[in-house]
C-alpha cells in the first residue's frame, strides 16, 4: 500500500462508531497534464460526538486547500499514510479539499496508459482494497457508505464513464485546448471501492434488456476484436437468471463493462461500470471454449457483486472471503443453470478447486473466515482460499440445506440489508431461518480451521468379487490434525462396451477417522469406486487398487466429464504428495488426455504436465518425458478436428514441449507459413505464443523477435515481445532484463508481468543460477520500490521455483531467519520455499519409477 494510508480496523471501526457520510461531490480535472489530475471534494458528513477529531484518507500529491465548514485546515501534518487530520468536528459537517493527484501506472487508483498504436491516452479506475483515496478525499472503508456525485473535465473527444449515467455535458470555450465538463447522475449509496470512473476516448456499443440499458466500451484501436454479442449474450442471461433468483431487481439505469488496459486482475465489481482485463477476455485472435468460457465466468462473477457486494456490503475486510466466494460460486451456478456451459462445475473443479487445494496446503495457510487487523493483511488474501475454497463450501452449504432454502435466505438477507453493511452472522442468521437448520456448528468447522482432508477407500473383496467391506478413510496432515463431516457421493462405475457407467451412486456423510458405507456390503465390486462423485465436498481424494488399475488405461471412458475431472485431480494431487512418480503421470498424460473431451480439462491438465516435467520429476527423468509429451501432443495436434479448439490447444503444447531438432524447425516454419497444419491459422497470439517458445530454446534472436514487435506494434504486442525477449538465452540480455525488475521503479505493472513471464526457462537453470541470490537480495529493495499488489505480484514470479535442491532450499531458509521483514513479504517467499520443498519430495518419488 505504498503511498496510501494502511488503515487498521481498530481505526475504521471507531471512524465508523462516530461518523455517518451523507454525500460526496467530487470534480476533476484530467486536462492538466499527463502526470498529475487536480481534484476537488465535498464531503457532507455527521458526527456523532461534536467535538470529537478523526482523519480522512487521500493520496495526493500536494494539497491545495481544506476547509472544514468554512475554516481553513491545517494541512502541515498531511501525508499520504496518515491522511488529513480533522479537529473539531460539528454535528453537520461540510469539508472542502482540493488537491493535486498523480496518475498510477500500477493499476490502481486512476490508471493511465498511452496506446502505442494511435497516441490516445486510456484511464480507468481500481480502488480496491483502498485505493479511492488516490483519486478522491474520502473516508476510505466499505461501512461509510455515501451517495456520489461526479463532474469530470476531459478533452472534448473523450467519453466519461462511471456508476451513472452521464446527465450533461458542458463545452468549456477555451483558448488552446478543446475540453468539456461531462456531468453525472447523483449514484446512490455505496462504498468508495466500489466507485468508478473510466475515461478517454472509448469506443462504444450500447444496448438494452429488461429496462436496464447496457454498454461496452474498449480502446479504438482494439474496437474490432470486440465481440459485443458474445458479451452481450451473457450479460442478459446473467440478469434474467440473477434478477429471477434473487428477489430484489438489478436497481441501477445501466450496466457498463469496460475492457480495460494493463489491468492487474481478472475484473472488478465497481457498481454499474464493471471493469474487465482487456489482455485476458478481448480476444484478437481464435481461441478456444475454454477461454470463452472463463470470459462468461468472469461477466457471471461480477454481476453476482451488483447485489452480493455492491446492494449488500461486508462492513470489513474480514468478510472478503463471503464476498468473493458468493461471486465465485454464483458465476458457475449461473453459468450452468443459464447459458450453454452447462458443464460449468466440472470447469470449478478443474480451474478454481485445484487452486484452494493448492493454497490450502502451504505454510501460508489460513481460515476461510480470517481476521483482517490491516489492509495490507487484506491485500495478502485475495487467494485461493478466499476465492476458491470459500466458493466450495458454500456449494457445500447449498447441497447441504437445499437449493430452494439457500435462495430463500438469500433473498430475505437482501432485502433486508440493501444499501447497508452486513456480516456473515447476519447471513447465516437469514439461512438458518429459511432452511430450519443450525448452520453454527458447521461454520465454524469448515470457516475457523484450515488445510485439506484426503479421503482414501478402504475396501475387503471375497473369492467371487463382492466387496465384504467398505469404508472410507479420512487423512489429515499431523500440524492440521482436523477431521471435519463430509456430505459426499460414492459412484460405482462399470465399464461396459467400452464406456464407464455409473451402475449405483450413493450419498453418505463422513466423520472421523473411519467411516463404514454398510450399503456396500455384498455388493459386486465395480471397476471404479469414486468417491465423492458428483464434487459435493471439499477434500481429495484417492483410489482403491483396482479402481486405479482402471482408470489408468479407461480414463476417458466416464460419460460424464466430472468424473474424469475428479479423476484427473486425484492423480495431480498424487504426484504433488509424492504417492504416484511425475513419469507415471506424464506417461498417463500421453496416453489418456489426447481422448478427453472436454477442453476446460484438456487445458488444465496440459498446465499441470508442465510442472510434472520441470518441477516434479528428475532432471535425469525429464527430457525424455518431455519427448513422449511432444510425440503425444504433436499427434493430438494433427488427429484434431481442423480449426477446432483442440487443434490449437494441442499446438500450443507441442509448441511449449518442442526440443528435438525437427520439431523446432517444424514449429518454425510455421511462422513463414510451411507445413502449417490443415485447419490452423497461424494468427496473431498464436504466433505469438510461438516466437516466445522459440525464443526460449534459443532458435529466434532479438533481431528476431523486433522485427515480430514491429508487425504488431501494440500494447499486446509489446508485452508478448517483452516475454520473448526476458526468454532468449543470453547473458547479457538476462542481466539486462534483470536490471530493469530489480531496480527500476518505474517499471510498469505490465513490464514486470511480462519480464517475469519470460525470466525463468526450465532450459536455462544453468544460465539464470546466479539469480536466485540476487532474487532473495531485490526482494525487500523491490518491496519498498513499488507499491504492495506489484511487489507481491514480483515475489510470487521472481522466486526461482526451477532451483529444486537442497542449495536452494538453505539460501531460502536463511533468508526467512530475519524475522525482522515485513510478514507479507515472509509469506510469498515462504510460499516459494513450500513449493522447493513438495518438489523435492516429489522428485525423490520419481526417481525410483
Amino acid at each position: 500500500m505504498a503511498g496510501t494510508r494502511i488503515l487498521k480496523q481498530t481505526e475504521a471501526a471507531e471512524r465508523a462508531r462516530i461518523l455517518e457520510v451523507a454525500s460526496y461531490d467530487v470534480a476533476l480535472d484530467l486536462t492538466v497534464g499527463d502526470k498529475t489530475f487536480v481534484s476537488k471534494t465535498t464531503v457532507s458528513f455527521s458526527c456523532s460526538e461534536p467535538g470529537a477529531s478523526t482523519s480522512i484518507d487521500l493520496a495526493a500529491e500536494h494539497i491545495r486547500y481544506a476547509t472544514l465548514n468554512g475554516e481553513a485546515v491545517d494541512t502541515a501534518g498531511y501525508s499520504p499514510e496518515t491522511g488529513l487530520a480533522l479537529v473539531g468536528l460539528a454535528a453537520e459537517n461540510t469539508l472542502v479539499i482540493e488537491a493535486d493527484c498523480l496518475y498510477n501506472h500500477a493499476g490502481q487508483g486512476l490508471h493511465r496508459m498511452v496506446d502505442a498504436v494511435d497516441g490516445e491516452a486510456y484511464l480507468y479506475s481500481q480502488f480496491e482494497v483502498a485505493d479511492a483515496q488516490r483519486m478522491f478525499a474520502c473516508f476510505d472503508q466499505p461501512d461509510l457508505k455515501a451517495e456520489f456525485v461526479l463532474h469530470v473535465t476531459v478533452p472534448e473527444h473523450w467519453r466519461g464513464i462511471s456508476n451513472m449515467p452521464v446527465a450533461s455535458e458542458e463545452p468549456l470555450d477555451r483558448e488552446f485546448d478543446k475540453a468539456k465538463v461531462v456531468h453525472f447522475e447523483t449514484a446512490p449509496r455505496m462504498s468508495t471501492y466500489l466507485y468508478a470512473l473510466c475515461a478517454g476516448p472509448y469506443h462504444e456499443v450500447l444496448d438494452e434488456h429488461d429496462g436496464i440499458g447496457l454498454g461496452l466500451y474498449c480502446r479504438q484501436s482494439m474496437k474490432q476484436y470486440l465481440d459485443a454479442e458474445g458479451v452481450f449474450e451473457i450479460t442478459r442471461q446473467g440478469f434474467d437468471h440473477f434478477n429471477g433468483k434473487f428477489g430484489v431487481k438489478y436497481p441501477l439505469p445501466k450496466y457498463d463493462q469496460v475492457f480495460a488496459p494493463e489491468y492487474n486482475m481478472g475484473a472488478m465489481e465497481n457498481y454499474g461500470c464493471v471493469t474487465i482485463a482487456e489482455a485476458s477476455y478481448l480476444f484478437r485472435s481464435q481461441v478456444t471454449d475454454f477461454e470463452l468460457e472463463q470470459r462468461a465466468n468472469v461477466i457471471l462473477h461480477e454481476m453476482a457483486h451488483m447485489w452480493f457486494g455492491d446492494l449488500v456490503t461486508m462492513r470489513w475486510w474480514d468478510d472478503l472471503w463471503l464476498n468473493e466466494s458468493f461471486a465465485d460460486w454464483a458465476s458457475h451456478w449461473a453459468n450452468v443453470e443459464a447459458t450453454r456451459y452447462t458443464e460449468a462445475w466440472t470447469t470449478f473443479l478443474a480451474m478454481r478447486k485445484t487452486w484452494g487445494y493448492r493454497q490450502d496446503q502451504m505454510s501460508s495457510t489460513h481460515p476461510v473466515y480470517a481476521d483482517m487487523p490491516d489492509l495490507e493483511a487484506v491485500a495478502a488474501n485475495f487467494d485461493g482460499i478466499t476465492y476458491a475454497k470459500g466458493a466450495s463450501i458454500l456449494k457445500q452449504l447449498v447441497a447441504y440445506v437445499g437449493i430452494d432454502p439457500f435462495l430463500a435466505g438469500l433473498r430475505a438477507y437482501f432485502e433486508k440489508h440493501q444499501w447497508g453493511n452486513a456480516t456473515f452472522s447476519d447471513l447465516l442468521s437469514a439461512l438458518e431461518a429459511a432452511s430450519g437448520r443450525e448452520l453454527r456448528d458447521w461454520a465454524a468447522q469448515w470457516l475457523e480451521t484450515v488445510q485439506v482432508n484426503t479421503l482414501r477407500p478402504v475396501v475387503e473383496v471375497d473369492g467371487d468379487g463382492n466387496y465384504t467391506s467398505v469404508a472410507i478413510r479420512q487423512e489429515a496432515p499431523a500440524e492440521h490434525p482436523t477431521l471435519r463431516t463430509h456430505r459426499i457421493g460414492v459412484g460405482l462405475y462399470d465399464l461396459v462396451d467400452g464406456k464407464l457407467v455409473r451402475r449405483e451412486a450413493i450419498e453418505l456423510d463422513v466423520a472421523g477417522e473411519l467411516t463404514g458405507v454398510p450399503q456396500l456390503t455384498g455388493v459386486r465390486r465395480p471397476d471404479v469406486l469414486l468417491l465423492n462423485d458428483e464434487d459435493l465436498t471439499y477434500a481429495k481424494i484417492r483410489l482403491d487398487e483396482h479402481s486405479l488399475a482402471t482408470v489408468v488405461d479407461h480414463v476417458a471412458a466416464f460419460e460424464s466429464s466430472l468424473p474424469r475431472a475428479l479423476i484427473w485431480t486425484a492423480a495431480f494431487d498424487m504426484v504433488r504428495d509424492a504417492e504416484m512418480s511425475a513419469s507415471d503421470f506424464v506417461k498417463l498424460i500421453a496416453t489418456g488426455l489426447p481422448a478427453e473431451r472436454d477442453i476446460n480439462i484438456v487445458t488444465a491438465l496440459l498446465r499441470n504436465l508442465g510442472a510434472a516435467i520441470n518441477l516434479y520429476a528428475t532432471p535425469e527423468n525429464a527430457p525424455a518425458l518431455r519427448a513422449i509429451a511432444a510425440t503425444a501432443a504433436r499427434e493430438a495436434m494433427l488427429a484434431a478436428e481442423p480449426g477446432s479448439g483442440f487443434q490449437l490447444q494441442w499446438t500450443k503444447a507441442f509448441t511449449d514441449l518442442a526440443r528435438d531438432e525437427a520439431d523446432v524447425t517444424l514449429v518454425k516454419g510455421w511462422l513463414d507459413g510451411a507445413a502449417v497444419p490443415d485447419g490452423l491459422t497461424v494468427d496473431t497470439d498464436l504466433r505469438w505464443h510461438i516466437v516466445i517458445g522459440l525464443a526460449g530454446v534459443g532458435a529466434l534472436s532479438q533481431a528476431d523477435v523486433d522485427a515480430e514487435l514491429e508487425r504488431d506494434n501494440t500494447a499486446d504486442g509489446q508485452r508478448k515481445a517483452a516475454t520473448a525477449g526476458a526468454a532468449i538465452p543470453d547473458a547479457d540480455s538476462k542481466a539486462a532484463v534483470w536490471a530493469r525488475l530489480a531496480a527500476d521503479a518505474e517499471l510498469p505493472n505490465w513490464a514486470q508481468r511480462a519480464l517475469l513471464s519470460g525470466f525463468w526457462h526450465a532450459d536455462q537453470r544453468e544460465l539464470t543460477a546466479e539469480y536466485v541470490v540476487k532474487f532473495l537480495d531485490s526482494v525487500p529493495e523491490v518491496w519498498n520500490m513499488r507499491n504492495t499488489t506489484i511487489a507481491m505480484e514480483y515475489v510470487a514470479m521472481a522466486f526461482p521455483r526451477l532451483y529444486v535442491d537442497d542449495a536452494t532450499l538453505a539460501l531460502v531458509d536463511e533468508w526467512l531467519t530475519d524475522d525482522s521483514r515485513p510478514d507479507m513479504m515472509r509469506r510469498f517467499v515462504a510460499e516459494g520455499r513450500d513449493d522447493i520443498a513438495r518438489a523435492l519430495a516429489a522428485r525423490a518419488r520419481d526417481a525410483q519409477a
